[in-house]
């Protein structure tokens, strides 16, 4: 399960410590004008090193493209997308490789496969990422030929909304040896009305498995989310006028279908688990042991989501326009 999309279908691959990580793109329609410039600018987004807020591996992810383009131009074959890992500080985890880390995935990866990658957590590593933005980076070169837009900001951090309190916050935790987590907003604009394949497909249940499907993310919203259920509705209600809908409570989808309207999915991203503080886990042997997770890590990993939050709005979209483009 390493592939998503049916029409526009990504395939990532790569560990947070080997050689490289990247991804492969199956079903990039023909004809379209890409070159390295139009992936770059999201990756350079996404990159960890470029303040005090972020984690201090410093990687360029500079992206090459192996194949599918062609003069300048996408050729209609797979487009294979290549991020090299520069600035692994493997030997960081060799202290913690019999224990597993609380609030990672080395336990189910251990239990599930009876092997794991323990430099930085492998496939389960935020790293993985890299391969997701610059396939999204792909998809939003071509959905801006429909005039189609995606962007995304941060809500709050532990309950800060201004960016000096966020910024005050994260600084904060991170010299406390701790993590906080936080609320993203994404939108798409511009969509046009009838994305989305009730019932099994429908558009809202493929944004919020494709934002799920993020390691930090522990729950979505689309439209006003749970707000709604403490509402009439005629509150709730999206009531039409001749020119549209006088609101969007919906979030642009009703019946799983897009309604012409912005889309907005929120999301709720955890702390980050690797914490400098003491805590108890167990290790490989099943003995109980403290474990301090040195290394580098971000304190908040909510800055750095909102490209890769971007990237699968937008591959959710694509894929929508493309499957569209059958019928009509």
């Amino acid at each position: 399960m390493n592939t998503f999309g049916r029409n526009f279908a990504v395939t990532t691959f790569g560990e947070s410590h080997g050689p490289a990580v990247g991804v492969v793109i199956d079903g990039c329609p023909a004809q379209l004008a890409l070159s390295t410039a139009d992936i770059q600018p999201l990756l350079d987004r996404r990159r960890p090193g470029t303040s005090d807020l972020t984690t201090a591996r410093n990687e360029t992810d500079t992206v090459e493209i192996l194949s599918g383009v062609f003069e300048g131009m996408t050729t209609g074959s797979p487009i294979a997308l290549l991020v090299r890992n520069r600035d692994m500080h493997s030997g960081d985890y060799a202290a913690i490789k019999e224990k597993f880390r609380p609030g990672h995935a080395d336990f189910t990866y251990q239990e599930k496969y009876g092997i794991r990658d323990y430099r930085g957590g492998g496939r389960s590593s935020g790293r993985e990422t890299v391969g997701r933005v610059a396939a999204g980076a792909v998809a939003l070169k071509y959905l801006s030929g429909f005039g189609i837009a995606v962007t995304g900001r941060i809500i709050s951090v532990h309950g800060k909304t201004t960016t000096r309190e966020i910024e005050q916050e994260i600084l904060a935790v991170k010299n406390a040896g701790d993590s906080v987590g936080g609320i993203a907003e994404i939108v798409a604009s511009g969509c046009p009305v009838g994305l989305g394949d009730p019932v099994s497909g429908k558009l809202d249940a493929a944004l919020a498995g494709a934002m799920m499907g993020i390691g930090a993310v522990k729950g979505v919203e689309i439209g006003d989310g749970f707000a709604v259920a403490g509402r009439f509705g005629s509150e709730n209600n999206d009531q039409m006028t001749k020119t549209g809908f006088a609101s969007n409570h919906a979030g642009g989808i009703l019946g799983g279908i897009s309604s012409g309207k912005d889309i907005v999915v929120r999301i709720a991203v955890k702390p980050t688990p690797s914490i400098a503080k003491t805590q108890k886990t167990r290790d490989i042997h099943g003995n109980v042991v403290d474990i301090n997770v040195g290394g580098r890590h971000d304190p908040c990993i909510v800055p750095r989501i909102i490209p890769v939050a971007e990237a699968m709005l937008a591959l959710v979209i694509v894929d929508a326009v493309l499957e569209q483009k059958k019928y009509r």
